[in-house]
């Protein structure tokens, strides 16, 4: 929260310093989450921040009302150094970002009305006509519709390759993009992964991305990586090589499918960009979102590790049912490939997987309408069970020959866990076995 306009000569109106470190012991996210970014001195005493229903910000005097604008506009380094009109910055979205910020360990962070406009202003952020993105597959599909098909009106193109490629694989990709921005008069403007990738779970060696690019590219193309399915509890992806961080917050972060949002983070010259851009495109979370989601990080980790040893039990009883064909589960990898990213990036499995069945869509379906706790829908990281079909459904829009390419057959089903007793989720899905 902004305090430019409190006047420091005033003891109670002080604001007072933010504490990180006890007898200089780092504070964990957890406990910074309680508080971090807001001085209750500054509204008057309340524990909780407000919700700042306002557009505008009054200011001070015409020069600072100047000053914040040179900032915002970029004729000044640095963004705005007060509050200004809500489509820029405000109280609620400020908090809210400097608590992000400390989950991933990132300079800077930023907030949208919803995961695909985080994803999508970044997007545009960085890429211009006739740039190439590479990208990892399988990505989320309005992700990989936005470069495919929106982008592409301007000129972009991409290079994709699957999640599991080797540092070889990755050097022939990033090869075959340079090449293809020289005939094409760009440039390669950004690496965007997706890892654990939707819905396979498949994993991206991070740092073999990272080295790849150093050597091809140099450090001025940005790695982005969308890290909902695990972070931020169970993946730190800046500490791995990757530049931006890129999550759903509707999925764990949010926990409770009561909203809709997103955001990014990493250093702040790769953020400033995307700020600028969001300045004027608009699509800052709105305050309302920006609170509840404050309100859901205080129990973010408690949540995900619940959901998470609910899932471990969950698939443990699947992986021994006859009419369970596989899972993607991270805690039960068989591909040495995907262990060793795993073993080298994850902190743990999350609670989000994939379960194939033996048979396809209609025995698929016939498992859905018999769930009873479970609920059809698509989403994830709620602190309800959440069963969908990624062919039929968040995937259908994907040609069927990339959905085969990608592994998101017809008898893949995604399951997200949540916080209910895990007896009684593998009960559901014992009877809900039975109409297969």
């Amino acid at each position: 929260m902004s305090d430019h306009d409190i006047d420091p000569t005033s003891p109670r109106m002080a604001p007072k310093p933010e504490v990180t470190k006890i007898n200089g012991r780092e504070l964990k996210p957890s406990t910074l989450m309680m508080g971090h970014g807001f001085d209750p001195v500054l509204s008057e005493g309340s524990l909780k921040a407000p919700i700042f229903l306002t557009s505008t910000f009054a200011f001070p005097s015409a020069a600072d009302g100047k000053r914040h604008f040179e900032g915002i506009t970029g004729k000044r380094p640095g963004g705005a150094d007060g509050l200004v009109y809500s489509r820029f910055n405000a109280p609620n979205q400020e908090i809210l970002e400097d608590r992000l910020s400390v989950w991933d360990g990132a300079e800077d962070a930023l907030s949208f009305s919803s995961g695909m406009t985080a994803i999508c202003v970044l997007m545009l952020a960085y890429a211009s006509q006739n740039d190439v993105i590479v990208h990892s597959g399988p990505l989320y599909a309005a992700s990989e519709g936005f470069v495919a098909k929106i982008l592409a009106k301007f000129g972009v193109t991409y290079v994709d390759f699957p999640a599991g490629a080797t540092r070889e694989q990755i050097d022939a990709v990033l090869e075959k993009a340079r090449k293809q921005a020289d005939e094409q008069g760009g440039k390669v403007c950004m690496v965007y992964l997706e890892s654990p990738g939707n819905p396979t779970n498949a994993l991206v060696d991070i740092e073999a991305v990272r080295d790849a690019r150093n050597a091809a590219l140099g450090e001025d193309c940005p790695i982005a990586i969308d890290n909902t399915f695990l972070g931020p509890l169970w993946q730190r992806p800046l500490e791995h090589g990757a530049d931006i961080v890129v999550y759903s917050l509707t999925k764990y972060v949010g926990g409770h499918s009561d909203l809709v949002a997103g955001s990014i983070a990493g250093a702040k010259k790769w953020m400033d960009p995307v700020r600028m851009l969001r300045n004027t495109m608009g699509g800052i979370c709105d305050p309302n979102t920006a609170w509840m989601l404050c309100r859901s990080l205080e129990t973010v980790e408690l949540r995900m590790s619940r959901a998470g040893e609910n899932a471990a039990k969950v698939c443990d009883f699947l992986s021994k049912h006859p009419k369970v064909e596989g899972l993607g589960y991270l805690g039960m990898i068989k591909d040495a490939r995907q262990q060793d990213i795993y073993d080298r990036h994850c902190l743990g499995a999350g609670s989000t997987f994939s379960l194939l069945l033996k048979g396809g869509e209609a025995e698929c379906f016939r498992f859905l309408d018999s769930l009873k706790i479970a609920k059809l829908a698509v989403s994830l990281g709620g602190t309800e069970t959440l069963a969908s079909h990624p062919a039929s459904m968040t995937h259908l829009s994907v040609a069927e020959g990339r959905r085969a390419e990608l592994g998101i057959s017809d008898n893949l089903v995604r399951i997200s866990i949540g916080i209910e007793d895990a007896d009684d989720l593998i009960a559901d899905f014992e009877q809900a076995l039975e109409a297969v």
